[in-house]
Protein backbone atom coordinates (compact mmCIF):
# COMPACT_ATOMS: atom_id res chain seq x y z
CA UNK A 1 0.00 0.00 0.00
CA UNK A 2 1.61 3.26 -1.04
CA UNK A 3 0.97 6.11 1.51
CA UNK A 4 -0.19 9.54 -0.28
CA UNK A 5 2.73 12.14 0.16
CA UNK A 6 1.61 15.69 -1.24
CA UNK A 7 4.77 16.92 -3.35
CA UNK A 8 6.30 20.39 -2.92
CA UNK A 9 3.91 22.70 -5.28
CA UNK A 10 0.20 20.89 -3.50
CA UNK A 11 2.10 21.95 0.29
CA UNK A 12 5.42 24.59 -0.03
CA UNK A 13 7.56 24.10 1.37
CA UNK A 14 8.68 23.15 4.89
CA UNK A 15 8.93 26.73 5.85
CA UNK A 16 5.77 27.40 4.35
CA UNK A 17 3.88 26.05 6.85
CA UNK A 18 5.80 25.70 9.94
CA UNK A 19 5.39 28.86 12.20
CA UNK A 20 8.33 31.19 12.55
CA UNK A 21 10.76 30.47 15.73
CA UNK A 22 10.00 33.58 17.88
CA UNK A 23 10.94 33.26 22.24
CA UNK A 24 8.37 33.06 24.96
CA UNK A 25 10.10 34.38 28.81
CA UNK A 26 8.64 31.81 31.03
CA UNK A 27 9.04 30.74 34.73
CA UNK A 28 9.20 27.35 35.41
CA UNK A 29 6.77 26.25 38.32
CA UNK A 30 9.40 24.50 40.66
CA UNK A 31 9.05 21.97 44.00
CA UNK A 32 6.02 21.29 45.60
CA UNK A 33 3.67 23.75 42.99
CA UNK A 34 5.56 22.08 40.04
CA UNK A 35 4.85 18.20 41.21
CA UNK A 36 1.37 19.18 42.15
CA UNK A 37 0.29 21.17 38.70
CA UNK A 38 2.65 18.04 36.65
CA UNK A 39 0.29 15.56 38.31
CA UNK A 40 -2.51 17.64 37.46
CA UNK A 41 -1.67 17.34 33.70
CA UNK A 42 -0.41 13.75 33.44
CA UNK A 43 -4.52 13.08 34.66
CA UNK A 44 -6.05 15.87 32.35
CA UNK A 45 -3.62 16.45 29.71
CA UNK A 46 -0.58 13.69 29.11
CA UNK A 47 0.10 15.45 25.85
CA UNK A 48 0.90 19.02 27.52
CA UNK A 49 2.44 16.89 30.88
CA UNK A 50 5.05 15.42 28.25
CA UNK A 51 5.61 18.62 26.20
CA UNK A 52 6.87 20.94 29.03
CA UNK A 53 7.30 21.23 32.60
CA UNK A 54 4.37 23.74 34.11
CA UNK A 55 5.19 27.11 33.80
CA UNK A 56 4.09 30.84 33.80
CA UNK A 57 4.58 32.26 30.33
CA UNK A 58 5.35 35.97 31.31
CA UNK A 59 5.82 37.53 27.88
CA UNK A 60 4.69 35.67 24.43
CA UNK A 61 0.78 35.72 24.62
CA UNK A 62 -0.55 38.08 26.53
CA UNK A 63 0.52 41.66 27.91
CA UNK A 64 3.00 41.71 24.57
CA UNK A 65 3.34 38.89 22.09
CA UNK A 66 6.70 37.01 20.82
CA UNK A 67 10.13 38.07 20.85
CA UNK A 68 10.80 37.51 17.31
CA UNK A 69 13.39 34.19 16.52
CA UNK A 70 16.09 36.62 14.78
CA UNK A 71 16.86 38.02 17.55
CA UNK A 72 19.92 36.32 19.34
CA UNK A 73 20.11 34.41 22.90
CA UNK A 74 22.84 36.97 23.80
CA UNK A 75 21.04 39.83 22.97
CA UNK A 76 17.94 38.46 25.18
CA UNK A 77 19.73 36.88 27.73
CA UNK A 78 21.28 40.93 27.68
CA UNK A 79 17.97 42.58 28.56
CA UNK A 80 16.81 39.82 30.85
CA UNK A 81 20.21 39.72 32.71
CA UNK A 82 19.75 43.55 33.07
CA UNK A 83 15.90 42.83 34.62
CA UNK A 84 16.55 39.81 37.10
CA UNK A 85 19.28 42.04 38.91
CA UNK A 86 16.97 44.59 39.55
CA UNK A 87 14.46 42.18 40.99
CA UNK A 88 14.13 39.60 43.91
CA UNK A 89 12.50 36.77 44.05
CA UNK A 90 9.07 37.01 45.53
CA UNK A 91 5.81 34.33 45.97
CA UNK A 92 2.59 34.21 43.92
CA UNK A 93 -0.28 32.59 44.80
CA UNK A 94 -2.77 30.66 42.50
CA UNK A 95 -6.26 31.22 42.37
CA UNK A 96 -8.88 28.69 41.83
CA UNK A 97 -9.32 27.43 38.15
CA UNK A 98 -10.80 28.92 35.83
CA UNK A 99 -11.51 28.64 32.40
CA UNK A 100 -9.13 30.72 29.86
CA UNK A 101 -11.22 33.27 27.60
CA UNK A 102 -14.33 31.08 26.88
CA UNK A 103 -12.63 27.98 25.35
CA UNK A 104 -12.23 24.64 27.10
CA UNK A 105 -8.92 25.15 28.26
CA UNK A 106 -8.56 25.27 32.04
CA UNK A 107 -5.84 27.14 33.63
CA UNK A 108 -4.77 28.22 37.56
CA UNK A 109 -5.25 32.18 36.96
CA UNK A 110 -2.82 34.17 39.14
CA UNK A 111 -3.23 37.86 40.24
CA UNK A 112 -1.83 40.18 37.64
CA UNK A 113 -1.41 42.64 40.08
CA UNK A 114 2.00 43.17 42.46
CA UNK A 115 4.94 42.01 41.58
CA UNK A 116 4.31 39.92 38.93
CA UNK A 117 2.76 42.43 37.09
CA UNK A 118 6.32 44.49 37.93
CA UNK A 119 8.24 41.95 36.68
CA UNK A 120 6.21 41.56 33.33
CA UNK A 121 6.43 45.18 32.80
CA UNK A 122 10.02 45.41 33.41
CA UNK A 123 10.70 42.53 31.13
CA UNK A 124 8.26 44.45 28.31
CA UNK A 125 10.09 47.51 28.85
CA UNK A 126 13.73 45.97 28.81
CA UNK A 127 14.14 47.27 24.98
CA UNK A 128 13.75 44.07 23.22
CA UNK A 129 11.15 44.26 20.62
CA UNK A 130 8.15 42.01 21.08
CA UNK A 131 5.35 41.02 18.34
CA UNK A 132 1.45 42.52 19.42
CA UNK A 133 -0.14 40.30 22.15
CA UNK A 134 -2.94 38.34 21.89
CA UNK A 135 -4.75 39.21 25.25
CA UNK A 136 -3.95 41.67 27.67
CA UNK A 137 -1.48 40.19 30.61
CA UNK A 138 -3.03 37.59 31.76
CA UNK A 139 -0.78 35.47 34.03
CA UNK A 140 -1.71 32.02 34.82
CA UNK A 141 -0.51 28.10 34.76
CA UNK A 142 -2.05 26.08 32.05
CA UNK A 143 -3.75 22.65 33.30
CA UNK A 144 -5.06 21.23 29.88
CA UNK A 145 -4.33 22.13 26.47
CA UNK A 146 -3.91 19.54 24.10
CA UNK A 147 -7.01 17.60 25.75
CA UNK A 148 -10.68 17.70 24.81
CA UNK A 149 -12.14 16.96 28.03
CA UNK A 150 -15.97 15.84 28.67
CA UNK A 151 -17.94 18.21 31.05
CA UNK A 152 -17.60 16.10 33.88
CA UNK A 153 -13.80 16.12 32.92
CA UNK A 154 -13.40 19.69 33.23
CA UNK A 155 -15.49 20.19 36.07
CA UNK A 156 -13.37 17.55 37.92
CA UNK A 157 -10.63 20.21 36.49
CA UNK A 158 -11.78 23.06 37.96
CA UNK A 159 -12.80 21.40 41.29
CA UNK A 160 -8.92 20.98 41.88
CA UNK A 161 -6.96 23.54 44.24
CA UNK A 162 -2.79 23.96 44.04
CA UNK A 163 -2.24 26.02 47.55
CA UNK A 164 1.50 25.77 47.83
CA UNK A 165 2.57 29.24 45.83
CA UNK A 166 4.75 29.14 42.97
CA UNK A 167 8.64 30.76 43.88
CA UNK A 168 9.75 33.62 40.80
CA UNK A 169 13.33 33.06 40.91
CA UNK A 170 14.59 33.22 37.65
CA UNK A 171 13.24 33.70 33.47
CA UNK A 172 13.63 31.30 31.12
CA UNK A 173 14.12 31.46 27.48
CA UNK A 174 11.63 29.15 25.51
CA UNK A 175 12.31 28.73 21.84
CA UNK A 176 9.01 27.68 20.40
CA UNK A 177 8.30 26.70 16.36
CA UNK A 178 4.55 25.37 15.79
CA UNK A 179 4.45 22.41 15.45
CA UNK A 180 7.87 21.75 17.36
CA UNK A 181 8.12 21.09 20.87
CA UNK A 182 9.53 24.37 22.75
CA UNK A 183 13.10 24.23 23.74
CA UNK A 184 14.59 25.93 26.81
CA UNK A 185 17.05 28.31 25.15
CA UNK A 186 18.89 29.73 28.76
CA UNK A 187 18.17 30.73 31.88
CA UNK A 188 18.44 33.94 34.30
CA UNK A 189 18.20 34.32 38.16
CA UNK A 190 16.84 36.47 39.91
CA UNK A 191 19.04 38.75 41.77
CA UNK A 192 19.90 36.60 45.09
CA UNK A 193 18.19 33.65 43.41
Amino acid sequence: MTLYAPDENEWGHEEEWRGPPTVFIIVEVRGAAGARIAEIQRRFDPKLAGRTPPHLTLTGSSGVGPIPGSVSGDEIRAALGAVAASVRPFEVKFERPERFMQTNIVVLPIDPHGAIRELHDRVARSGLPFQPAKFTFTPHVTLNYFATLTSDRINSLLRERVDEPMIVDHLMMSLARDPDRPVVIGEVPLLSA
